[in-house]
């Protein structure tokens, strides 16, 4: 090993910080969720505990290990474990299908999964090694463990590919590090000991990233299995939570909820951090009347961790708030903020981004981003560092991230990513391929919601779909089975799925909410809405 590697990817010693959390910070709580409080001491034996189990079957540096978990106090212990051990956690969506999990485990080359009891028996028919988290005992006395190597994989993120099937992000340990200390770093304040964090997304994603920084300053994590307005509004209202993170569709599902208390209505909250999806001005002034001009934006993927731009609350304030504010879309532009420290933006020109001179697609390169990516045909690193983002946008006058399009006509939907692709593969077999299309509409609910529309379809094909559709999640199937008599097509006779988007909205109105519907307007037939459910892993 050359003196440059070794500089460039030192060891990283997260045993070392964790036991220096747990002895600063002692009683105080790390994590609150649903089983109760948990303690910065009891995380640091219990996050020692799983990795001890891992280090006795030989999972330590750089070997893949999957987490499937719900959000909870078994989730955030399972996280920190892994990676005490050097181990690359894979993070599963507990919501996937056995099916999902076993194209994970395929391409990811993972054997061993951290989850509960009742997905053992699933886990093992797949032919992984299901480890109980309820069943992992604590390590009180845990010495400290050596440092991981810093160029060992560290972590895996899966997100959808133009392939229409996942693929996985490949991120070393040193790369999990410099993205730990730049989301600090971007926080709009230091959370002093005992300041609280309310996450409620999948732990999978970004709320397992935020907790490791917040917590590495004796922040206290409140985490909720799930959106429950609600309960999510009693809490802003009656516990002293400085910071909360929703994205769009989050903070509409809790503004849609009736608000039963009095006095302001979250009288401790000092900033609600978004991202993931287009934030609109209509959804931002809801919001700041109900809780204040204290919304921060930022722009992340799964191939470059959060954050790669940020918008301050004063600049999502000064650009959002007026009435004369622009339309918040992906056809009029949306401003993400400036770049993180460190953070390349290039913008290339792009085919797609034809339509607006000065948009291209978006490349990327940064020290906290992936090293590159994993699929069923192997790795491939970002070539000279950069990665192709997929996205369409622009440079402001500002210096700021304005995104103005989609190469890959990726549906986000209640704070999931979803590419059309796959649903379609899953649905060859209805009928001709070039005569379906899944496409998506606008919904301040959900962000966007999945349509499949037919062209001239057979007697029956909605059940036949809904059918094909039980292996797959539920957050991927269409909300509404749509036939028209003809699709649009391009000269070369391809399937225009941003046409057949704005046929459905020609056509039918959304009734939009936690079950919305397509209404037919004047002369159309009403369309079949959302099919039956599947089984779930």
């Amino acid at each position: 090993m050359t003196l440059s590697t070794q500089i460039s990817n030192p060891p990283i010693a997260w045993s070392a910080a964790l036991h220096t959390l747990a002895r600063q910070h002692e009683g105080r709580v790390a994590v609150q969720a649903a089983e109760g409080p948990m303690s910065y001491r009891s995380l640091c034996a219990l996050a020692h505990g799983v990795a001890r189990v891992l280090l006795e079957r030989e999972a330590g540096a750089g070997v893949r290990v999957a987490t499937c978990l719900p959000n909870g106090l078994g989730a955030v212990r399972a996280a920190y474990g892994v990676r005490l051990s050097g181990a690359a956690e894979v993070p599963l969506n507990w919501g996937q299908t056995i099916e999902e999990t076993a194209w994970c485990a395929q391409v990811a080359g993972f054997e061993y999964v951290l989850t509960t009891q009742d997905r053992h028996e699933s886990m093992t028919r797949a032919g992984l090694k299901p480890l109980v988290i309820e069943a992992i005992e604590a390590w009180p006395d845990a010495p400290t463990l050596p440092a991981v190597p810093g160029d060992a994989p560290g972590r895996l993120m899966f997100t959808s590919g133009t392939t229409g099937r996942p693929r996985a992000a490949v991120y070393t340990h040193a790369r999990r590090w410099v993205a730990e200390q730049l989301l600090k770093a971007t926080l709009p304040f230091r959370p002093m000991p005992g300041e609280r964090l309310l996450l409620m997304t999948p732990f999978s994603h970004g709320a397992s990233l935020l907790t490791f920084a917040w917590c590495d300053d004796g922040g206290d994590i409140v985490l909720l299995d799930g959106v429950d307005a609600r309960q999510v509004l009693a809490r802003l209202r009656h516990e002293p939570i400085t910071a909360m993170f929703a994205p769009p569709t989050v903070l509409a599902k809790v503004l849609a909820a009736p608000d039963e208390g009095s006095g302001p209505a979250a009288p401790w909250l000092r900033c609600i951090l978004t991202g993931t999806q287009p934030l609109p001005a209509t959804l931002y002034r809801k919001v700041r009347e109900r809780f204040g001009p204290v919304v921060r934006v930022t722009y992340g993927k799964a191939e470059c961790f959060n954050p790669i731009t940020v918008l301050p609350p004063d600049a999502t304030e000064a650009l959002l708030g007026g009435e004369d504010a622009p339309a918040s879309g992906l056809d009029g532009g949306v401003c993400v903020g400036w770049p993180a420290p460190g953070v390349e933006l290039d913008i290339r020109p792009a085919e797609a981004a034809a339509a607006d001179e000065r948009s291209g697609e978006i490349w990327i390169r940064a020290a906290h981003m992936s090293n590159g990516m994993l699929g069923p045909e192997g790795y491939t690193p970002h070539p000279d560092g950069w990665h192709r983002s997929g996205d369409l946008g622009h440079i402001d006058a500002q210096g700021r991230l304005v995104l103005t399009g989609r190469v890959a006509d990726v549906i986000k939907t209640g704070g999931y990513r979803v590419n059309p692709q796959e649903i379609e593969a899953a649905l060859s077999g209805v009928m001709a391929e070039d005569r379906l299309c899944i496409t998506s509409i606008p919904s301040e609910y959900w962000g966007e919601i999945i349509v499949a529309v037919a062209e001239d379809p057979p007697e029956g094909w909605e059940g036949d779909a809904a059918a094909r559709l039980s292996a797959v999640s539920r957050h991927k199937r269409p909300r509404a089975y749509l036939p028209v008599e003809r699709l649009p097509r391009n000269a070369q006779g391809k399937v225009l799925r941003r046409a057949a988007s704005r046929l459905v909205l020609d056509g039918f109105r959304l009734v939009d909410g936690p079950y919305p519907r397509l209404e037919p307007r004047a002369g159309k037939e009403p369309p079949a809405q959302e099919a039956g459910a599947g089984p779930r892993a």
